[in-house]
């Protein structure tokens, strides 16, 4: 089981919110790595210096999976069954697994391509 991370869960990282912090920290207590991919972190990342230090800090402990051939096929899928059209979304969700939590700015959109998966997960919003 591992905590899956969106854009809006990064940028709540970014502006120090604490629940978001605590929930971060609780998934490395528990054995539950946080992770996103690639495409996230470009939804976020702005370089990194100065008002980002937040942002930066919190990365070195999320595992980042590349966006590569077969994550982008599986999200092209979840994409067609959904009838959604953002790829950066349908692949956080191709990366989870049964039981995952999907931390998230967008619970709808992301509910929409849960069930075009067939997931059970639980999704949380930031």
């Amino acid at each position: 089981m591992s905590l899956v991370l969106d854009s809006g869960a990064l940028i709540s990282l970014e502006r120090n919110d604490l629940a978001t912090w605590e929930r971060l920290s609780i998934a490395h207590r528990t054995g539950r790595p946080p992770i996103t991919h690639g495409g996230v972190i470009a939804q976020v990342w702005r370089g990194g210096t100065g008002r980002q230090t937040r942002l930066a800090r919190a990365l070195r402990g999320i595992r980042t999976e590349p966006l590569d051939d077969a994550l982008g096929r599986r999200a092209g899928v979840l994409l067609a069954r959904s009838g959604l059209a953002d790829a950066i979304d349908a692949a956080l969700v191709a990366l989870c697994d049964h039981d995952d939590e999907i931390l998230t700015s967008d619970p709808d959109d992301i509910a929409v391509l849960v069930d075009a998966a067939g997931l059970r997960v639980d999704i949380l919003s930031v």
